[in-house]
């Protein structure tokens, strides 16, 4: 009987975790996550791994386990459980957390926290929680007992001594499933190219204290919301400080509602106070916590960066901790909220100019002490662009593993008695995009049409003409939009190259091919000119 894991997300990018675990022809799920866009994908809200295949065999589908709370590993659960409403297991916060975005979008689902280091059985699937230490609590790797060995999927993870919470990657688990014998591991390869080992989440604790002590007035910490023990430290430090806190932003303001109802963040009732209280205070009494800390255009720190926020405006003597570094692709957009920033006025301290952020991911000799830990027969590195699955391979094979193979997504790895084989391209796990209300329905062919429209503008060109004279009775009348500053002189040369270009046709050529005439005589002309090559759009009225 094979088994096999099929990706669908994650494998060459960072976000769209998902995995799909096949057994006894039954299918479960490793996570179901989302990416952000890119800067080319205009318009795009969210990006979704492809589910299709799934939905084509949605009676074989099963059901969800999470590894952990983050949005690249459950954001895009909810539009999953629309189309496939399996149960769904998980940690109690990781529960909680995308509980949030199910509600939301209105769908009834089977959520069923589970317990770590506990064997479940569903259907012909037998899994466990394993503890591990992440950026966001109650993050877990995830064992797999099956007909052909144990499957361990690491989830995030890094090997943290000091945890906050004091719950460490419990490796002692992990040895004992490698004694038993690992046929398979699947591990995290964020920081597979870093060298040493990651710095504990407790040694940013004393330099956030620091700054937040020794700031003259108000402080505005940024960091992610679901980053539950670095939002513990900075509500410490502005505790140790005598400060009064605040939360702004959606996500912010409702993590930490369920991370102080299950327990995992303490909050002191008396010192915590809504927004539009805490501005009563004196400055250097008044700590608030915000969302904004990956630039995001309509996050509180952003909109604060702009003077566009309705509560807070920066002034001198603010200090601002942005206690977090950007995502890739997100640098850009932070740097400038940053200039904005100290242009009104704040000193800004962020993880590029002092130690006030560490990674939640292992870096090379934490892997490599996982590895060894666990000694599987087979590894894929998974979570992580195709130079930190092609890092964390090599790191595989350096350890001695049998058979290390780098795979993308769509592709798929077979276990089958004593053969492990892989099949490239197996599904289709192409961007599955979130356009406004609709998923799925914005194709690369619009994207690359958005792109061309911002980068070289549009021309609408419109003519009337007298269906019994063949004359031209109305226009041509041209309109830009994104092309120049004065297209005055370019579109009237446009407008007299379509009146050449249309004498002697008009009675003799249909509609489609008038107007193909009136978009090639445009083009010709602001090619010409402007050395452009907008979108132009022909309109032809018979009257």
């Amino acid at each position: 009987m094979s088994v096999s894991v099929t990706f669908l997300g994650g494998l060459g990018e960072i976000g769209r975790n998902c995995a799909a675990v096949e057994v006894d022809g039954k299918i479960m799920l490793i996570d179901v996550g989302l990416m952000f866009p890119e800067e080319e994908m205009l318009g795009v809200d969210l990006v979704f791994p492809d589910w299709s295949w799934l939905v084509d065999r949605s009676k074989d589908v099963v059901g969800v386990v999470l590894t952990h709370g983050h949005e690249d590993h459950m954001g895009a659960l909810a539009y999953f459980l629309r189309d496939l409403n399996v149960p769904v297991y998980g940690s109690r916060l990781a529960i909680e957390l995308a509980r949030g975005r199910i509600d939301e979008l209105g769908v009834e689902a089977d959520l069923r926290p589970t317990p770590f280091k506990k064997w479940v059985e569903h259907g012909p699937f037998k899994f466990m929680l394993i503890p591990v230490t992440h950026s966001v609590p109650d993050a877990g790797g995830i064992a797999f007992d099956t007909p052909e060995g144990i499957i361990v999927h690491s989830g995030d993870f890094k090997l943290d001594t000091m945890p906050i919470d004091r719950v460490p990657t419990d490796l002692p688990a992990f040895a004992a499933l490698g004694r038993r014998g690992v046929r398979l591991l699947l591990s995290d390869s964020t920081n597979a190219e870093r060298p040493g080992y990651e710095p504990s989440e407790s040694s940013v604790g004393r330099p956030i204290t620091s700054v937040i002590l020794d700031a003259p007035g108000r402080v505005i910490a940024a960091c992610f919301s679901s980053h539950v023990h670095r939002v513990q430290q900075i509500v410490d430090a502005g505790l140790a400080a005598g400060r009064t806190i605040a939360f702004i932003g959606r996500s912010m303001e409702k993590n930490t509602s369920i991370a102080t109802e299950l327990g995992v963040l303490d909050l002191p009732p008396d010192r915590v106070r809504d927004i539009r209280e805490i501005n009563d205070l004196p400055p250097e009494e008044q700590l608030i916590i915000t969302t904004g800390s990956q630039g995001e255009p309509f996050a509180a720190l952003s909109l604060m960066s702009h003077g566009r926020h309705r509560h807070v405006e920066i002034e001198e003597g603010d200090t601002v901790l942005i206690s977090a570094r950007p995502i890739p692709g997100n640098e850009t957009a932070v740097s400038k909220v940053i200039s904005n920033l100290i242009r009104r006025g704040a000193t800004v301290v962020h993880g590029g100019n002092a130690h006030v952020h560490v990674s939640g991911h292992a870096r090379r000799e934490e892997l490599l002490t996982f590895m060894n830990v666990i000694r599987p027969r087979a590894f894929v590195p998974v979570h992580g662009e195709y130079r930190h699955l092609h890092a964390h391979a090599e790191l595989a094979r350096e350890a001695g593993v049998p058979f290390v193979a780098v795979l993308e997504d769509g592709d798929r790895i077979v276990l089958d008695g004593k053969k492990t084989e892989v099949e490239r391209g197996a599904v289709p796990a192409g961007y599955v995009y979130l356009d406004g209300s609709s998923v799925g329905d914005v194709r690369g062919s619009v994207l690359r049409d958005r792109g061309h429209l911002a980068d070289e503008g549009v021309v609408v060109v419109t003519v009337g003409i007298d269906r019994g004279t063949g004359e031209i009775v109305h226009g041509p009348d041209l309109d830009s939009h994104g092309l120049m500053d004065d297209p005055g002189s370019v579109l009237e040369k446009a407008a007299q190259a379509v009146v050449s270009a249309l004498e002697g046709q008009i009675g003799r050529a249909d509609l489609g091919e008038l107007q193909k005439t009136v978009r090639q005589a445009v083009g010709r002309v602001v090619r010409g000119e402007t050395q452009r090559k907008p979108v132009i759009f022909p309109v032809v009225i018979e009257l």
